[in-house]
């Protein structure tokens, strides 16, 4: 499968290995992370970025992209919605059937509530399932929650809301605790004690995983509590706009059948946001290891109804996406795999790099290796291109000196020092998933390195939430999991993320039901659609498009 070009340099890899595994690459220092990130992380691009024109975040910036749909109209500003119409009503509506909102709607069932799921695919299509190294929790010995908040907070640069963050530590072992009692197949010694290892930025072995699949074991574990429990799931339907009552109190939500194009309405009591991540708007031209759907409507659908973003500024590139072969271009490559002994390693056999940095030092150190040094492993793919929100990716491919993501290139994962330092078998044992996915394509990772380079993975920023896991300024509004920005900062370290939907979905659920039994809804509106529009219009900001996207545009425009 490799091109002679890159069998050359894979004799490099091969010849430097036995040096390599005895001289570990020292860390950088904080100021050569500071300077490496200005210099090479996408988020530090500023041609990438705009003002956002109207709205809570007025004056801020975004990614293009981004922006792009914050100041597109609604879909239903021209459409007749008879919001007397009634086709759902429920005390507790969550929209997205990811982890959060799964989590959030077994507890809101368990809450005794009435309570109901509407997801754009499939309950379980989302980037839980997507997600493959383990789930952090300070549940051992050597370990605590403080240690973990410190780790969390260095990580995301001291920008993470302290009492989001708080929460998120302090009630993991109580997630792990959950998901295990629903029956999740953690990986489990002899004598049944859960097995842990280290993540990028960790200083303890809190990482609990399930082999390489954790993200679909423990969805496939909360689907089928949803499941079980007769929780109503409304699947192949977007919600499109939020509906707000005469009071400015989250309502319930206009949804689209998204095979006959009908619009439905929700009433709610409480509504609660889990619609997940924006990988597939490809900002800057990255490819993504997000699901089909992860397009950011939860952003956009809170905005526009009035509830203000945290660092919607900032997104997690994963070091390590496939940059071959092309069939599987952009898929993750979880960050275990470095955890388990495999050195980051250019074209000449050089390790640039400690292989546990923090994941935007490491994706800002291999941009660096293909972009200044010219030491990147030149691949075949070329430039591919990607769809963004106008539906072309020409502007993404502008600036070619910055568009090396964009294809042709990568660095070497040194997968066979895994097999030299745990012994044979280790791979096809705990990264069986990686192991067989190369295997597809005739690539043996026991036997040859692997290339990589940075893909679009994280949305670290999305809607502001308070401790109680409530939206500011929109009564009844929540939000949970990758839709919420603030509990991470402005990075996240591996396994916080299946965490936080876990811990802040279950909360939310809770919050959601309690909240439900107290609420009065008002008369129902949709007027902050035709506000939303006439600011777009006095601020000469609109696009000509709708929002949300609902599905990525990768159809080619003749």
């Amino acid at each position: 499968m490799f091109t002679p070009e890159m069998l050359e340099s894979v004799k490099k890899v091969e010849a430097t290995r036995e040096a390599r595994m005895s001289a570990e690459p020292r860390r950088m220092s904080a100021q050569e992370k500071d300077d490496l990130l200005k210099a090479f992380h996408p988020d530090y691009r500023e041609e990438a970025f705009e003002e956002i024109k109207i709205g809570p975040n007025r004056g801020q910036k975004a990614p293009k992209e981004l922006v792009h749909l914050l100041h597109s109209n609604s879909r239903l500003l021209h459409e007749e919605i008879d919001l007397d119409k009634i086709d759902y009503d429920v005390d507790v509506l969550v929209i997205g059937g990811g982890g959060a909102g799964a989590s959030a709607a077994i507890e809101a069932h368990e809450a005794g509530a009435d309570v109901m799921i509407v997801t754009k695919l499939r309950i379980g299509d989302a980037n839980t399932m997507m997600a493959e190294g383990g789930i952090q929790a300070a549940d051992k010995e050597n370990d605590s929650p403080v240690q973990h908040y410190l780790d969390a907070f260095g990580g995301g640069h001291f920008a993470a809301r302290p009492e989001l963050l708080k929460k998120l530590v302090m009630e993991a072992p109580d997630a792990i605790l959950w998901l295990n009692q629903l029956g999740v197949m953690f990986d489990k010694d002899a004598d049944g004690n859960m097995v842990t290892t280290h993540g990028g930025g960790t200083s303890r072995k809190r990482m609990h995983a399930c082999k390489d699949y954790s993200g679909a074991e423990i969805m496939r574990t909360l689907r089928d509590e949803v499941l079980n429990r007769q929780i109503p799931v409304v699947e192949f339907t977007s919600a499109v706009e939020l509906i707000l009552d005469d009071r400015g109190q989250a309502a319930g939500a206009v949804l689209l059948n998204m095979e006959t194009d009908d619009y439905l309405v929700a009433r709610a009591k409480t509504v609660v946001i889990a619609t997940g991540g924006a990988g597939r708007m490809h900002y800057q031209g990255f490819p993504t290891s997000n699901h089909y759907g992860a397009t950011a409507d939860g952003l956009v659908l809170g905005y526009r109804a009035g509830a203000p973003l945290l660092y919607q500024d900032t997104i997690q590139y994963h070091p390590t996406g496939v940059a071959y072969p092309s069939q599987i271009y952009g898929a993750l490559v979880t960050e275990k795999v470095r955890s388990l002994g495999a050195q980051l390693v250019n074209a000449e056999g050089e390790a640039f790099m400690h292989p546990l940095e923090t994941r935007d030092v490491a994706a800002a150190a291999i941009i660096r290796e293909c972009m200044e040094r010219g030491k990147g492993v030149t691949t075949p793919i070329g430039m591919m291109e990607t769809p963004s929100p106008g539906g072309s990716a020409a502007e993404c491919a502008a600036d070619e000196k910055n568009a090396a993501h964009l294809g042709g290139t990568g660095v070497w994962l040194d997968t066979p020092m895994i097999e030299q330092i745990g012994g044979a078998g280790t791979i096809e044992k705990r990264i069986p998933a990686m192991l067989r996915m190369y295997l597809n394509y005739g690539i043996d990772m026991r036997k040859l390195p692997i290339l990589v380079y940075p893909t679009l993975h994280y949305q670290n920023g999305g809607l502001e939430i308070g401790g109680d896991g409530f939206t500011k300024v929109i009564p009844n509004l929540l939000a949970a999991g990758e839709a919420v920005g603030g509990i991470h900062g402005r990075n996240r370290l591996m396994g916080n993320s299946l965490l936080d939907v876990i811990v802040f979905g279950r909360d939310a659920g809770k919050a959601a039901a309690a909240k439900a039994k107290e609420v009065e809804t008002g008369r129902l509106t949709l007027e902050h659609i035709q506000k939303y529009a006439e600011e777009l219009q006095a601020a000469g900001a609109d696009t000509g498009d709708v929002s949300p996207l609902l599905l990525p545009k990768y159809a080619r425009h003749m």
